[in-house]
């Protein structure tokens, strides 16, 4: 063990025998004002479809489940978008893309928005945030003069570039480019042969002793950033009570985003289960994935989903042995889906289908002993005003959400209008380019392409699905139920204008 430091032999030991090296309990400091603290938990890329308490045929989250118990469960909620940057930034503005137009991988929130955030909204708490996804990082760093305490994107990474991240700021994407051409770069040669193997050897040494815990690979975010969960939620476990209160935390984990990488202790444990997926039609936006390679993919990611949910499992429990959760509002979400159906594997995609934009949402009251299920179509908009309600704090009135059910002083509305939205190659003040639109409204779900020429003839499609009817979306109706189509179309466009006024 004499090349292994004191924090990567307690790292490893954590992998072994969780129970060895758990921190002390820490008496939970009392609020001072009475006002109860607020913690909210996001795993990314995490589908609706992938849980049992939503109908899903794999038991992959048995945390999660006895959780759903004591929780406010949400049948229906929506992200706001289908990858992290629309996603993310919806539920921590509180508005949708189309307004903080955080449209692209590099973009953050317009400047309009920049101190509207859910950080700015619970300014009198203590605020703290931490995320393993370099988007959420810049988010949480424009936001960074609303938060106590930022917690940096290197320090619970096992290896990676996360420091150049931190000196150049300004200038991450053009400094993490540079630095995977020089140092890290898998395929033609590398900038640097001699840093590059120097570089690579130095992490192999370090990785090496995680390897065989992790059959496929040791869990990844980008090129060389390796991370452990453990390292995370032993963070948390540790740091947790000892926070001021009241406090603010939002923490982002990475799985279950791809690469989907389970512990040994998971992999193969959905193999041969007997589970069948429906081989539905190739999308007309689909790389055309081979049916049998997103089988495995699915495996895999449900297996990934098993050791997300263990470890929540053990945050959880120290929160409720520490007495956090008699004086804690927990927020258990995801920023979007995950899809291995139709050609498309992933998350990268034009389309809006059920998996890639319905999320999980569990909230779960101070010292609450009893199940609720919430069937209405919810936001991930609705986060930001709803915590602040059952709060006591003061409204954010920018924000597009609603009050979430059963805390709302009425009964939400059946027919209301829930959105997200997408447009990968716009311009954050200009006019959009390539754009889809989703709309769902009673039973229906309207999803509008526009601008996707290399797609479709005339850039332009409509998809219309009866959601409750037909869940699964095999039968578009677009071409039946023309007077929904017209009245929900005109509803959408109606928004692009108000917010965007685009060409259309």
């Amino acid at each position: 063990m004499s090349h292994l430091n004191r924090r990567d032999f307690l790292k490893l030991a954590a992998l072994t025998s969780f129970n060895l090296f758990v921190s002390p309990l820490t008496q939970p400091v009392q609020a001072q004002d009475g006002k109860p603290n607020v913690l909210v938990i996001v795993f990314d890329a995490f589908s609706a479809y992938h849980l049992s308490m939503y109908g899903y045929a794999r038991e992959t989250a048995p945390n999660l489940t006895k959780l759903a118990k004591r929780a406010v469960v949400y049948h229906n909620h929506f992200a706001a978008g289908s990858f992290t940057v629309p996603g993310t930034a919806s539920i921590l503005t509180g508005v949708l893309p189309w307004k903080h137009r955080a449209f692209r991988f590099e973009d953050g929130v317009v400047d309009e928005y920049a101190d509207k955030s859910i950080f700015h909204a619970f300014d009198p708490y203590y605020r703290i945030a931490y995320s393993h996804n370099p988007h959420v990082v810049r988010f949480l760093d424009q936001f960074s003069t609303a938060l106590t305490k930022f917690i940096p994107y290197e320090q619970l990474l096992l290896t990676g570039s996360g420091f150049v991240q931190s000196l150049f700021k300004n200038d991450d994407d053009a400094a993490n480019i540079a630095w995977q051409r020089i140092m890290v770069k898998d395929k033609g040669l590398s900038y640097s042969l001699f840093l590059s193997a120097l570089y690579k050897a130095y992490n192999e040494n370090k990785l090496k002793a995680y390897r065989k815990f992790f059959p496929i690979g040791v869990p990844t975010i980008k090129g060389d950033d390796h991370y452990l969960l453990e390292d995370a939620i032993d963070w948390l476990n540790d740091e947790l009570p000892k926070l001021p209160q009241p406090f603010l935390g939002y923490f982002h984990f990475m799985p279950p985003h791809d690469p989907y990488t389970p512990p040994r202790d998971f992999y193969g444990h959905f193999e041969n289960d007997g589970f069948e997926v429906a081989e539905k039609p190739n999308d007309i936006f689909a790389p055309v994935r081979p049916f049998e390679l997103m089988v495995t993919k699915r495996r895999e990611y449900d297996e990934f989903i098993l050791y997300l949910d263990r470890e929540f499992g053990r945050l959880f429990d120290q929160l409720e042995s520490s007495g956090l959760l008699e004086n804690t509002w927990l927020v258990f979400t995801s920023d979007h889906g995950e899809m291995f159906e139709r050609g498309i594997q992933g998350h990268i995609t034009p389309a809006f289908y059920q998996p890639l934009v319905r999320v999980p949402l569990l909230i779960l009251p101070p010292g609450n002993t009893t199940r609720t299920d919430i069937y209405a179509h919810t936001s991930a908009v609705d986060l930001l005003p709803t915590l602040l309600h059952v709060t006591g704090q003061k409204a954010a009135d920018w924000t597009e959400g609603q009050i979430l059910p059963p805390f709302a002083p009425s009964a939400p509305d059946p027919e209301r209008s829930v959105y997200a939205f997408q447009s990968y190659h716009s311009e954050q003040k200009q006019v959009l380019t390539e754009a889809t639109g989703m709309l769902v409204k009673g039973k229906y779900k309207l999803m509008y392409y526009s601008g996707y020429r290399d797609q479709l003839g005339d850039g332009k499609m409509l998809q219309l699905f009866d959601i409750e009817a037909d869940p699964e979306e095999l039968n578009d109706l677009s071409g039946i139920e023309r007077e929904v189509v017209g009245k929900m179309l005109a509803e959408l466009k109606a928004k692009y204008i108000e917010i965007n006024e685009p060409e259309l």
